[in-house]
């Protein structure tokens, strides 16, 4: 029988919580979502993206609850593949309230410039890929700085703020179990590849703030990272070093393209020169190239790295 790609998968990942597979662009393991379960209540980390709203109360009821015991949601970031949903949600579910991060906030609450500015990106690709994306009432919603506590669903949720890949990112901890839900904080993994990708979409990569997140995020030892794209990472000091180390390498080669006078296309064809045999030496697997490229395209990576020298260093744009 073939997979439904329309249906969600939901798989339980520890004692109260489940790690959910959105299926996004007719691929699964690429988008994840993580419910947790307490006495009658619920929270989802990270609700993906309102194309998939209706896989993911699906999949909610086929863990066995019911959505609307969601009383908390909690996106590590507010990019539309992590947060897109939660306007959404919030209307569907009287019971939920929303807690992110101060500065990604006003982006929930009106939506009107984040569809704007992802309707000139997308076109008409726009409602495929992202669905409907609402407005939280801002009675709904509670601002996070990092450094705050949540009791969620029977835990003990500590939240630190990890910008770098984006001014507004938090990442989820419970001490107790040590289980850290990072969003895209910790890079791109898919599953059965040992290749780490650095995402790094404008307009708020910054190099530095980041490297700092995963010193921050190491110094809290957490057990096991559950990534956005995708699932578990349980050797995390090698993981987090290996991000690292891209993180500048890629920004590096990026930077000299940049001295030698190459235009955006060019550089992008040049990044994917370079990087994708690294891809291809740890796998066969021709489609783990598409699935990569679906989790964190080289056009919006390339885009990243430059809007990044051009605002933090532009000093370092001529050639030494």
């Amino acid at each position: 029988m073939e997979e439904d790609f329309s249906l969600a998968k939901v798989t339980q990942i520890s004692p109260g919580a489940w790690q959910i597979s959105l299926p996004f662009l007719g691929e699964h393991e690429i988008v994840g979502s993580y419910l947790l379960a307490g006495e009658n209540e619920l929270a989802l980390i990270d609700p993906g993206p309102g194309s998939t709203l209706e896989p993911l109360l699906a999949s909610i009821r086929a863990a066995g609850f019911d959505p609307q015991e969601v009383t908390h949601i909690l996106p590590t970031h507010v990019h539309l593949d992590h947060a897109g949903a939660t306007g959404s949600l919030v209307r569907q579910l009287p019971r939920a309230q929303v807690y992110v991060h101060s500065k990604g906030a006003p982006h929930l609450t009106d939506t009107t410039k984040v569809v704007a500015s992802a309707s000139r990106i997308y076109g008409d690709h726009m409602h495929m890929l992202w669905g409907d994306i609402e407005s939280t009432p801002a009675e709904r919603l509670h601002t996070l700085e990092g450094g705050d506590v949540l009791q969620v669903a029977g835990r003990r949720l500590e939240v630190h703020y990890t910008p770098g890949h984006a001014i507004h990112h938090v990442v989820f901890f419970d001490a107790h179990s040590g289980e850290m839900f990072v969003g895209d904080v910790a890079g791109v993994k898919l599953p059965g590849v040992d290749y780490v990708r650095p995402p790094t979409p404008p307009p708020d990569l910054d190099l530095e703030a980041w490297s700092d997140s995963i010193s921050l995020i190491r110094s809290l030892r957490p057990d096991i990272l559950y990534l956005g794209h995708f699932g578990a990472i349980k050797e995390v000091p090698q993981h987090l070093g290996i991000l690292r180390e891209k993180l500048f390498a890629w920004g590096d080669f990026i930077l000299e393209t940049m001295r030698n006078g190459k235009n955006e296309a060019e550089i992008i064809a040049l990044v994917i020169e370079k990087t994708q045999p690294e891809l291809q030496r740890v796998t066969r697997d021709a489609h783990a190239l598409q699935r990569y490229e679906i989790a964190s395209n080289y056009a919006m990576t390339v885009q990243g790295y430059m809007r990044y020298w051009r605002k933090k260093h532009p000093e370092r744009l001529q050639a030494p």
